[in-house]
């Protein structure tokens, strides 16, 4: 019996890079997932969250939770940010009212980060994704650290047929963009940035995978005002090439 899950596309992702939700879609549906869209749902609550605004996160939280209450089956995000955020972040946002905790506690056990479900949960690597060149990847902040997510992803981008995985040197650094970060620490975030794509150029690779959206649109940004050709993908579209 094929599996249905729930998509949780994120703000990012439903505004200004639907042909992610598009791509990530097309691969679940290789791997055999049918998948069920809440037209309902809206921003989790993150950016208030991260910022402070406990009192204007928490109504926004209360309505994701209760759209996906509705429904059955796992709830795969393609940010490892978001992902963090329903699965970690609401249980501390709810952690003196008892009812909501227990509901938002819940809904976490049921939320996948996109690369986690599908090695994890699936048990799938190879879904016949073709890449012709080199390839290089930025593990997110939110994907690596709080939730443990590195091993997925790149035992996905390992098998794609014709690609050369070119390791991208200090990885694990931020890339500055860290959501309310790069709006409060704008220097700072843009040291951080001119960093990572000093890295990218080591590796000679002209395309730079990544897990989450808003790394995608700070590197993205910081290569054009650079002048700079290499393109920036999310792992969803890259899998989705065949």
């Amino acid at each position: 019996m094929t599996e249905t899950v729930q998509l949780f596309i994120t703000c990012l992702i439903d505004s200004f890079f639907p042909h992610i939700g598009e791509a990530m879609v097309n691969v679940l549906n290789r791997a055999g997932v049918k998948v069920d869209f809440p037209s309902a749902q809206t921003c989790c609550g993150q950016p208030a969250f991260n910022a402070g605004f406990r009192s204007t996160a928490v109504p926004m939280a209360r309505h994701t939770i209760r759209v996906f209450e509705k429904t059955t089956g796992a709830i795969i995000i393609p940010s490892g940010s978001c992902a963090a955020m329903v699965r970690h972040g609401y249980l501390e946002l709810f952690k003196d009212d008892p009812a909501w905790l227990e509901r938002a506690r819940a809904l976490s056990l049921r939320v996948f980060e996109f690369t986690e479900y599908l090695v994890d949960v699936c048990g799938v690597t190879g879904l016949s994704a073709r890449w012709s060149g080199k390839l290089t990847y930025h593990p997110s902040c939110h994907l690596l650290r709080s939730l443990g997510v590195d091993r997925q992803p790149r035992a996905l981008l390992a098998a794609i047929k014709d690609a050369e995985i070119i390791e991208l040197p200090e990885r694990e650094d931020c890339c500055g963009f860290g959501g309310v970060f790069s709006v409060e620490h704008p220097e700072l975030s843009a040291e951080f940035l001119k960093r990572k794509i000093a890295n990218l150029d080591k590796t000679g690779s002209p395309t730079l995978v990544v897990a989450d959206t808003g790394c995608l649109m700070h590197i993205q940004g910081g290569l054009a005002r650079q002048g700079k050709n290499q393109r920036v993908l999310h792992i969803a579209e890259v899998l989705n090439n065949q």
